[in-house]
């Protein structure tokens, strides 16, 4: 019973740091995006 939990907490790690880096890829493009309407 306790190796189910272990798994379920590495799955929810697992998640968080693909929804964080996500995050982040998308936060980029948004910087990116903006820089280009400040510089036309």
């Amino acid at each position: 019973m306790l190796s189910a939990y272990k798994g379920l907490a590495k799955n929810t790690a697992q998640l968080y740091t693909l929804f964080g880096l996500a995050n982040l890829v998308l936060a980029k493009q948004r910087i990116f995006a903006l820089r280009a309407q400040i510089a036309s």
